[in-house]
């Protein structure tokens, strides 16, 4: 086991990082006290891993309560969020009720939101069960839901006691969650560690194939580059930001698609290629780097063609991401590979990009797909 620590006073937590946790009453226990646990999960990760961890948490001998929501990005709304309340207050939940977050981001995010509300607060602990989960949502206290006219527009900063990465649960993520996951390691290694992003490139293809040693690898390298982060700037004041790479342009696509169409490091994937053509256009990153940004995206099958939703939808949709400030939408753009910057773009620029990156309008493109568009030859 391999611990990162998240250094934030009083409220610094642990990131527990190895196979087989889930199973580990000694890990656990110091996680936990009051009289009840509220474990938090989904329909597909309660089967597999539920009974596991309550067989692990009942020799503490606190009473378990389980919790299980629909699963899917489609369901991050306030009417599953009150499937929590409303269970908690059946069971008589108090202030010292911990809830556990089981499950990938949407669950995690769900549930950290309910402990920041519920009660005006109660202590949580998220065991991630999917990559994108273990490298970045289940670390740095962001929370919430989705609103149909933006991702994660209601929400809270509010950070769990604890975050157990166990990396053996990854064998049972489905090849589109896993690479979904790739995306945020290789989000995390091209704003901020430019030696990560080399042994990204060198270790896509085992990182594919779920090698266990790989996959904790990515995990301990991403977990130790957001803790730095997110002990230098909680609440996204400014360094934070940068770990939004890819995500303007990604969150357009979830939200102008319908959330759960493409799953959201489906989206980021292709968003970075479309913040590296932005980058490329504006002098910040050379053809080079854009090429090999592509190239790692690619080698995790992800997608690096934008659906054609047109440009004004998406010039509307990014006007409402959280960073957007007295009418300018910030981008995450990449002034070499391990180092960003936040900035505004001019509109005709921002438009070109579109133009290369996205697909016509009548073209549909499915997730996983990889088919430049023809303009794209203008930075490539």
């Amino acid at each position: 086991m391999i611990t990162v620590n998240v250094e934030l006073g009083d409220r610094a937590y642990p990131i527990r990082i190895g196979a087989g946790l889930i199973d580990r009453t000694d890990i656990l226990r110091p996680h936990f006290s009051g009289s009840l646990i509220a474990i938090v999960t989904n329909s597909t990760v309660e089967p597999l891993y539920g009974e596991r961890l309550r067989h692990a948490l009942r020799p503490l001998g606190i009473r378990i309560e389980t919790i299980v929501l629909p699963d899917g990005e489609a369901h991050k709304h306030w009417e599953t969020l009150n499937l929590i309340y409303d269970r908690l207050l059946e069971v008589r939940a108090d202030r010292k009720t911990t809830l556990v977050a089981l499950g990938g981001g949407v669950v995690g995010d769900m549930t950290g939101f309910a402990a920041a509300t519920f009660m005006r607060g109660v202590p949580f602990v998220q065991i991630p069960t999917t990559l994108l989960a273990q490298v970045d949502s289940s670390v740095g206290g962001k929370t919430g839901i989705n609103h149909p006219r933006g991702k994660n527009m209601i929400g809270a900063f509010y950070q769990p006691q604890a975050v157990i990465a166990d990396t053996a649960v990854l064998q049972t993520l489905p090849p589109r969650e896993l690479a979904a996951g790739i995306a945020e390691v290789i989000k995390t290694a091209a704003v901020a560690d430019v030696a990560f992003f080399d042994w990204v490139e060198a270790n896509a293809a085992a990182l594919s194939a779920c090698d266990q040693a790989a996959l904790g690898e990515a995990v301990r390298r991403s977990c130790e580059v957001k803790a730095r982060v997110v002990a230098a700037d909680e609440r996204e004041g400014g360094l934070r930001a940068i770990l939004n790479f890819g995500h303007t342009f990604g969150h357009a696509i979830e939200s102008g698609l319908g959330y759960g169409v493409w799953l959201h490091g489906e989206a980021v994937g292709c968003g970075m290629i479309m913040a590296g053509d932005l980058s490329v256009r504006l002098g910040f990153l050379n053809a080079d780097e854009l090429s090999r940004l592509r190239a790692v995206v690619h080698a995790a099958h992800l997608p690096d063609l934008a659906p054609g939703l047109g440009a004004d939808r998406y010039i509307d949709l990014m006007m409402g991401d959280k960073k957007t400030e007295s009418g300018e939408i910030k981008f995450v753009l990449l002034k070499g590979l391990g180092a960003a910057v936040l900035t505004s773009v001019p509109d005709d620029t921002l438009r070109q990009t579109l133009a290369a990156t996205c697909a016509d309008p009548a073209q549909p493109v499915l997730p996983g797909s990889s088919t430049l568009s023809p303009a794209a030859s203008a930075t490539t």
